[in-house]
This record gives C-alpha cells, sequence and structure tokens, in this order.
C-alpha cells in the first residue's frame, strides 16, 4: 500500500536551508529513531569563528517521525548562527520536540577540539508525565 506525502523538500530540487520540520505517520512497531552527521557548523558568538560539530538526534516517536531530508535542510540552517554548542544541543532538541511531540527526545552535540578542549553537550526533552 503505498501512502501520499506531500513533502515539500523530499524529491525536489532544494537550495536553500529550511526550519521546517517535514513529518510523517509512525511506522508500526518502531520505537525509536536516530540520527548522526558530523555536517553541522555554527558560528561561536564571542570570537565569530567556526564550531564544526557531530551530532546525534535520538527520539522514541509516539505518532510521528521526522523525515530526513527536512532535517538535513534544518540543520544546515546552523551554519551561519552565532550560537554556543550548549545552546545549539538545547535548541535542536526543542525544535525536534515541538515538531514531533515524541515521548523523548535526546541530542548529543561535540564540538570539534579548539584550543586543545573537546566540549560535549547533551540536551533531553520528556514529555510532561516522564518528567517526575
Amino acid at each position: 500500500m503505498s501512502e501520499n506525502y506531500d513533502f515539500k523538500a523530499l524529491g525536489k530540487d532544494m537550495s536553500t536551508p529550511s526550519k521546517e520540520l517535514e513529518t510523517f505517520p509512525k511506522p508500526a512497531n518502531v520505537t525509536a529513531v536516530r540520527f548522526t552527521t558530523d555536517e553541522l557548523t555554527s558560528f561561536c558568538p564571542v570570537t565569530g569563528q567556526p564550531d564544526f560539530n557531530t551530532v546525534e538526534i535520538e527520539y522514541y516517536p509516539d505518532q510521528l517521525c521526522v523525515e530526513s531530508k527536512s532535517l538535513k535542510l534544518y540543520l544546515w540552517t546552523f551554519r551561519e548562527e552565532q550560537i554556543f554548542g550548549e545552546g545549539l544541543a538545547g535548541t535542536i532538541a526543542q525544535d525536534i520536540f515541538d515538531a514531533l511531540t515524541p515521548t523523548y527526545c535526546r541530542v548529543t552535540l561535540e564540538q570539534g577540539i579548539r584550543g586543545g578542549l573537546q566540549m560535549t553537550a547533551v540536551a533531553e526533552v520528556k514529555r510532561e508525565e516522564l518528567r517526575q
């Protein structure tokens, strides 16, 4: 059985970033989804130097999953943004949570070594009933 999806990005020539996270209904029996990429860049808001990041996004879907091309275009929007890595992890986690309303979302961001320091930030967003 083929579903009819009306995605704005998937299957289309896209040459600009987008904050829109497109979704589709969660397939049966899917309990966790994980994306990893080392193609996330941003800028330090103080020095203006580029930050090169690896990010892992994991969520436990309830009703929706994120379409991967829209996620790539979303991550691309941070290329010109000035934001600390910790803030970037928190923003991505909240945006995924807001778009999908999963039961749980965790974003782990590892910033490339700069000045001899390695930074890892973890951001988690859970449904209220899980926060006890």
